[in-house]
């Protein structure tokens, strides 16, 4: 009778197993992400919720809030608000967190990346343990990696196929000063806004181009937007951290703790895949959807490629300082030897 009582009690008090832990839970844990469904950026979020919400049997409710909207559409105020606890989760871009930790920028370095095999030595090797553990440091912690896709540019005026086609072009780019910096090296005129203010500015030729993944360009159908001439030179990439506030993973169980880990890199190889789909040498699916709107892809040659390298070599030498030198070299080791 008594441990009949014992379990009864346990039933009506949530303390089973896993109970106890769930009963400190939050109704929701509010996940911060910059862009929704169907881009894979917001389908890898998604999925990681799902997963943890299947994984955990509804313990750990994760609700999706995209747009930046929880830190008012200022997409570089995610980290800091995720390292207050005012976000519970994120999957943010290293670009809007290279504010707060400036090794971030490393992924921003100009044409240090050519491929996807540089991206994955630097993410799944000593760049990304490093990274991982200066998140650690600054209060949140790091769970996986997915990704945005190499940016490429693209503007409503001319074909780029060398530096020199960029002169004058007013160019939006994001909030990181290092892209500033590149586009005014290679003789554009870089203007810094959001993209809820970037589209008007296409649409009226405010501006006259951008830099985006492709998937955004596709999703977002840019070539009704006057963005009709692409240039493939894959310049940087934007790698995705799945991270949660250390507050809010010390009040799982560790049970817990690793259910939403396993579903984060669940999550993440599943955004890699979507990120790439249509995009690599074995699949260019999705360029050839993009020119079916009539919009011209410039490929660029080696040697024509290597010409935007030594325009922005000042640059990449001065944020080679701002980063650390010996950082930068462990990445350009990585690369070197993929």
């Amino acid at each position: 009778m008594k441990w009949l009582v014992v379990g009864v009690l346990a039933l009506v008090l949530g303390v089973g197993p896993g109970g106890a832990a769930a009963q400190g839970y939050k109704d929701e844990y509010r996940v911060s992400t910059v862009v929704p469904v169907p881009f894979p950026w917001g389908l890898a979020a998604e999925r990681w919720a799902e997963e943890v919400r299947e994984r955990t049997d509804g313990r750990i409710d994760m609700v999706i809030y995209p747009g930046a909207q929880l830190v008012q559409g200022e997409q570089t105020r995610e980290f800091t608000a995720m390292r207050r606890g005012i976000i519970d989760m994120a999957v943010g871009s290293t670009i809007n967190w290279s504010p707060q930790i400036v090794e971030l920028n490393i992924f921003s370095m100009p044409f240090l990346m050519p491929d996807y095999a540089a991206l994955d030595a630097l993410t799944q090797g000593p760049v990304g343990e490093r990274i991982f553990e200066l998140i650690r440091e600054n209060g949140v912690v790091p769970l996986a990696w997915a990704e945005n896709g190499f940016r490429e540019v693209t503007n409503s005026k001319v074909d780029v196929r060398t530096p020199e086609d960029m002169a004058g072009l007013k160019m939006r780019v994001v909030g990181s000063p290092i892209y500033n910096d590149i586009f005014t090296a290679l003789g554009a005129n870089p203007t810094q806004m959001s993209w809820a203010d970037a589209q008007p500015a296409l649409t009226t030729g405010a501006v006259d181009g951008q830099e985006n993944p492709l998937t955004i360009y596709s999703v977002l159908k840019m070539h009704e937007l006057g963005q009709n001439h692409i240039t493939l030179w894959r310049y940087v990439a934007d790698p995705l951290i799945f991270a949660v506030n250390q507050d809010v993973w010390e009040s799982f169980s560790a049970e817990d703790q690793e259910h939403v880990r396993a579903a984060a890199v669940a999550a993440g190889a599943y955004g890699i895949e979507v990120a790439r789909e249509g995009l690599t040498d074995d699949d260019q699916s999705l360029i050839e959807e993009i020119e079916g709107h009539g919009v011209t892809v410039t490929r660029l040659s080696d040697a024509e490629r290597q010409a935007f390298v030594d325009a922005t070599r000042e640059v990449y030498a001065d944020w080679r300082e701002r980063i650390g030198a010996e950082f930068v070299a462990m990445a350009e080791d990585s690369v070197a030897n993929r």
